[in-house]
């Protein structure tokens, strides 16, 4: 089912335009983009399925992609994540088919995917590879499979499984690693997960964090982000990590880190940021103190073990919109935010649209890259790539201009210096 119905209700759809006009005063490099895509339409002719939380910054990539002569059909890569105003609008402004409704169950959220799918895209953009894998397990997708030429992976999640898949020799084609551009993690994963994380919480919970212990489980880009926002609101900040390179560095940066099953005993709130499952476990749940606040900002909602979180428990009962209070056996209660999910999407409204800008844009440049290889005849062999280094440095020297914030550029006498392996004092 579309949101096509959606359109009836005026009011949603004005609604959403205004969230994504609001959102686009952010976003002045993907918007300069727009407006280079207007007149030369590289996308002209080329089908585009994204599977992306469904917010108005992702509208303003969506019609940037039109804009650039494509055809696009768009599905949630999240159940909680929609922002069903921005799914209407999409529609009735942009005339894009969206397939997506805030808190739709696994069968509707797939059944979204095959939707898109359904509409065999020449190229893909994946936001924790949901789209890709679907497109590769399914039988029926096998001619759709041949038709696609590349496509685009948001997260670190989903550049996870891809490379997992390259690696066993499944991936049938070439895809970006959006996720790793520099203008991507070093800005979106670091300073919007760590805001939007934070604000999802407050806004669920309205709790105060100057004083909690917060345990931010991962030190990887966006729990660095977690970890400097909280210790920002005057929280004692402990860090949960698996690998010594992280946890070093998290230590030298002044956090306390420490195993899962001390940082469990003295938490106040716990943050999941690592992509894995089962992080905070059910014996971790034992030893929490009644009244800890447990939630997930990784992309799948198995960071928290929450089957074992439920046996534990004796009663489970919904206190506030985004808050499920599971008491015990014991008599302790454990408060699970957003029932697992990326609580900085559904219970806020994910990433601020400035950091945003960056990361669409590189995936519209992105989109460009593979569509222009592939006409030229110069398509890439199915497998996991970086993002190309002149457009990440595009997207960065753009986000400057455009912030007016100008900078030196390299000499020619400096640039020989550099080149020179003789050279020395």
């Amino acid at each position: 089912m579309s949101l096509a119905y959606h359109i009836k209700d005026l009011s949603l759809a004005s609604e959403g335009r205004r969230c994504i006009e609001w959102a686009e005063r952010f976003m002045p490099v993907i918007v300069h983009i727009r407006k280079i895509f207007s007149k030369e339409k590289p996308l002209k002719n080329i089908k585009v399925g994204c599977c992306l939380h469904v917010t108005s910054e992702t509208a303003n990539l969506v019609y940037t992609l039109k804009a650039g002569g494509a055809e696009v059909y768009l599905c949630a890569s999240n159940p909680l994540s929609t922002q069903d105003n921005v799914a209407a609008a999409i529609v009735k402004y942009f005339g894009i088919s969206v397939f997506a409704i805030k808190g739709e169950d696994r069968k509707t959220y797939y059944g979204h995917i095959e939707k898109v799918l359904s509409y065999r895209p020449d190229v893909t953009i994946d936001d924790g590879a949901d789209l890709v894998t679907t497109l590769h397990t399914k039988d029926k997708y096998r001619e759709v499979l041949k038709k696609v030429i590349g496509g685009t992976e948001e997260t670190t999640t989903g550049v996870v499984r891809l490379r997992s898949m390259a690696q066993k020799g499944l991936l049938m084609y070439p895809i970006l690693a959006v996720n790793e551009a520099h203008t991507k993690y070093m800005f979106d994963n670091r300073y919007g997960t760590g805001q939007s994380t934070v604000d999802g919480i407050m806004r669920a919970t309205n709790v105060l964090f100057a004083g909690k212990k917060v345990v931010v489980c991962g030190y990887g880009w966006c729990g660095r982000g977690v970890a400097l926002r909280a210790r920002g609101l005057g929280s004692n900040v402990i860090v949960v990590e698996v690998e010594p390179l992280r946890a070093l560095e998290a230590a030298m940066d002044g956090f306390q880190v420490m195993p899962m099953r001390e940082a469990a005993k003295v938490g106040d709130i716990f943050i999941t940021v690592t992509g894995n499952v089962n992080v905070i476990d059910k014996e971790h749940f034992l030893l929490m103190k009644d009244g800890a606040i447990v939630c997930n900002s990784g992309h799948f909602n198995v960071e928290i073990n929450i089957p074992a979180l439920k046996m534990l428990s004796k009663k489970v009962r919904r206190v506030r919109e985004f808050v499920d209070e599971y008491l015990l056996k014991s008599g302790s209660r454990i408060y699970l935010l957003s029932e697992g999910r990326l609580v900085n999407l559904s219970a806020a409204e994910g990433h601020p649209a400035t950091v945003m800008d960056m990361s669409f844009s590189n995936q519209a440049l992105c989109v460009e890259y593979v569509v222009k290889r592939a006409k030229g005849n110069k398509k890439l062999q199915p497998g996991v790539y970086p993002v190309p280094k002149e457009i990440d440095n595009k997207v960065a020297l753009l986000k400057l201009t455009l912030m007016g914030i100008k900078i030196d550029t390299l000499t020619d006498e400096q640039k020989k210096y550099l080149e020179d392996w003789s050279s020395g004092t």
